[in-house]
């Protein structure tokens, strides 16, 4: 079985390589706001995570070099990615609500900074441990 505790970073290396996909996702929905036809998409980020953990082995542990790499399924789709349901239909067929996704993009972006404090406070326990100060 696979234990995300057991890599250095334990779940949070994962969660921030999806958190980063998923603000690039919201951003591309943001910019194509105007867009005929364009779909809004997002990334149910508990499934993916769980997907992303379950997807990893002991042995499959990510080095320096893999640690940006995107966390994607064979099909090179980020995991968890869909569709979004419109909250209000257009008469272009755009689906994106530019608040709703601007909101989107500011909590993400929130969870993205806590994600990134909790994998800087694991590297700086490892640098108090390795320099001894």
């Amino acid at each position: 079985m696979n234990d995300p505790n057991s890599s250095v970073f334990g779940i949070h290396g994962a969660a921030l390589s999806l958190r980063q996909e998923r603000l690039k996702v919201l951003a591309s929905n943001i910019a194509n706001a105007d867009t005929p036809n364009y779909k809004a998409r997002d990334i149910d980020f508990a499934a993916a995570l769980k997907r992303a953990t379950e997807a990893q082995t002991p042995s499959e542990t990510l080095s320096p070099a893999q640690a940006g790499a995107s966390i994607t399924e064979p099909s090179g789709e980020p995991f968890g990615l869909m569709y979004r349901l419109p909250l209000q239909p257009s008469l272009d067929g755009n689906t994106v609500d530019a608040e709703y996704e601007h909101a989107s993009f500011a909590r993400a972006a929130v969870e993205y900074r806590a994600s990134l404090n909790f994998v800087d406070g694991r590297v700086r326990k490892l640098m108090t441990a390795i320099t001894g100060s």
